[in-house]
């Protein structure tokens, strides 16, 4: 008797394993120091934990509101009023997400259909692409320009037809680390104002941003707010990555839409932590100071390598560092990426996996969103590699 294949055709038939767990796998194969992954070895503040331990003893250990806990909305709210200008409505514009790549991942599947087009801007991080295949889209692709990984505003233009229903920008942009200017939002601005595109922003490193300049979030310009998503991420603000907590903020027409499916595909996200969050939110130092605290290590491993055959730009945004390697090889940057952690014992990721069509820009990342003694010890083996 024959029996029909329980997997008839994947969804996902061209999605591999993702670089990151490829690299993070043979960074502990090798011990090697892990530079690739975008998470600090370091801990939380001890408030911030202990708000949480205060909010589980208190007794908030069941379901939270759909939305999120109210409070937690309200301090966002004044937030981002605060920093952009720009008032979202606690009640029906915010919804708390199990980390940004839930709210990503919930607000394509709430407005692509089959054969709708998104524009994504590559490099890219790799979460956008999948959930557009998952729901029958298709990915259009912009590739930033390099060395300087700027986005050309024609190209963009000209690659929205009738059938574009979304845009997606990351800014601070991982993995290259640049930062859309005032000047580049306008534009996007622009070029959106006659269209009805949505525009979703992953903003994760908000408030990681270096060298005196601003971030140009989208929830500052008028006509972009009143189309966009806007993800963040706490994880990313305050070094607690395992607690997949983030938030959306929308027009509430776009908002009303999204949480139909958030109730369904999470309903409410951890209440404790939430608890806790809504309380240390309140002191605004404690995300407004992230980018000296990590400027200081962006510059200390700049530092440490300015002697290396490394060429660089220094990052103006997120935790991340691009070295250019081509005056050490022309290898592909997947090839030395994988010898610097075999021999090596450093690990990075290559950025070919996230261009259009793998292109080599010879370019590996690096996270510095590491202990000092970590980062002497990676850039003492950087420094001589020849």
């Amino acid at each position: 008797m024959t029996t029909k294949p329980l997997i008839s055709k994947s969804k996902l038939p061209n999605v591999k394993t993702t670089i990151f767990t490829t690299v993070g796998d043979l960074a502990r194969k090798h011990k090697a120091i892990d530079l690739s992954q975008g998470f600090p070895n370091f801990e939380a503040d001890s408030k911030l934990l202990n708000l949480v331990s205060q909010a589980m003893n208190e007794g908030h250990n069941q379901y939270a509101p759909m939305a999120g806990f109210y409070g937690l909305r309200e301090i966002i709210s004044e937030k981002i009023e605060s920093l952009h200008n720009h008032f979202y409505d606690p009640e029906g514009e915010i919804t708390i997400t199990v980390g940004a790549t839930q709210a990503i991942f919930t607000a394509i599947t709430t407005f692509i259909n089959k054969d709708d087009e998104v524009i994504v801007v590559k490099p890219a991080y790799d979460c956008y692409e999948p959930a557009i295949a998952l729901n029958g889209g298709k990915a259009v692709y912009v590739q930033l320009n390099t060395p300087d990984y700027t986005i050309d505003w024609v190209e963009f233009k000209e690659k929205i037809t009738d059938r574009t229903k979304m845009v997606i920008i990351n800014t601070p942009h991982n993995p290259t680390g640049t930062i859309f200017s005032k000047w580049d939002m306008q534009q996007l601005e622009d070029i959106l104002k006659p269209t009805n595109i949505i525009l979703l922003s992953d903003e994760v490193y908000e408030h990681i941003i270096f060298d005196g300049q601003i971030h140009e979030s989208a929830s500052r310009f008028p006509d972009l707010a009143q189309r966009s998503f806007v993800c963040a991420s706490f994880g990313k603000t305050f070094h607690v990555t395992g607690w997949k907590m983030g938030y959306c903020v929308a027009p509430s027409v776009l908002m009303a839409e999204f949480r139909k499916v958030h109730q369904f595909a999470v309903f409410c996200v951890d209440h404790p932590v939430q608890r806790a969050l809504s309380i240390y939110l309140k002191n605004p130092s404690h995300y407004l100071d992230l980018n000296n605290f990590y400027q200081e290590k962006r510059d200390f491993f700049l530092n440490g390598i300015r002697l290396s055959k490394f060429k660089y730009k220094p990052t103006q945004g997120t935790y991340f560092q691009l070295l250019d390697f081509s005056q050490i090889t022309m290898e592909e940057d997947e090839i030395i990426g994988k010898r610097l952690i075999t021999e090596n014992k450093v690990a990075s990721i290559p950025i070919s996996s996230f261009n259009v069509n793998n292109r080599n820009d010879h370019m590996l990342r690096f996270c510095f969103a590491k202990n000092k003694e970590t980062l002497e010890k990676a850039v003492e083996i950087l420094s001589k590699l020849k």
